[in-house]
């Protein structure tokens, strides 16, 4: 089954009346997530899903300028704390920007990209947005499907807290959406 398309609401602030008091936080760090969380558990780890071209969602494309119908580099990755997923995290790179400025992208494997990201002073962050989505958006699905085949069979809420903003090193855009899975508020504050 295909999820329909789904047009949800990035706000520059969680909304107060349904974003969970806990997960506030998270949402709204400026800070590099990779670093909050590698200071909440004992070991931290990246394990990549998916590496390559691939089709943005449509709000993705938008975001980035991006033509109707162009393909992304896309790269899918699961934050891994204590040995439990924390976060989905989607970062993607208009096929221009791969050969041009963020050719340091190349060869990451699976280090972390917040540790590149602002270990970089030339690279700027836009303003951090939130959303919720739910099964009605792609991403809900494919963080589901990563869940599943890292061995974790419960099923997710019905919806998902996500950030996401656009880093720009030399005038090229890179998006990173981070949807937060519910074993994120299992670690320390």
């Amino acid at each position: 089954m295909r999820p329909r398309p789904h047009h949800e609401t990035w706000h520059r602030t969680p909304p107060r009346a349904s974003a969970p008091t806990a997960l506030r936080p998270w949402l709204t760090d400026p800070g590099s997530l990779t670093a909050r969380i590698r200071a909440r558990c004992g070991e931290f780890r990246v394990q990549v899903l998916r590496q390559g071209l691939g089709r943005p969602c449509p709000d993705e494309a938008a975001l980035l300028g991006m033509r109707p119908g162009e393909l992304a580099r896309i790269r899918e990755v699961l934050l891994i704390a204590d040995g439990r997923p924390v976060v989905f995290a989607r970062s993607l790179l208009p096929p221009g920007n791969v050969r041009g400025a963020w050719r340091l992208l190349r060869g990451i494997g699976n280090r972390p990209l917040g540790a590149l990201l602002f270990a970089t002073p030339a690279i700027s962050r836009a303003p951090l947005a939130c959303a919720r989505v739910d099964r009605r958006d792609a991403r809900y699905h494919r963080a589901s499907a990563a869940l599943r085949a890292g061995g974790d069979d419960a099923p997710l809420p019905q919806s998902l807290w996500a950030r996401r903003s656009v880093f720009r090193f030399r005038g090229r855009a890179l998006m990173v959406s981070e949807f937060f899975l519910p074993a994120i508020l299992d670690l320390p504050k």
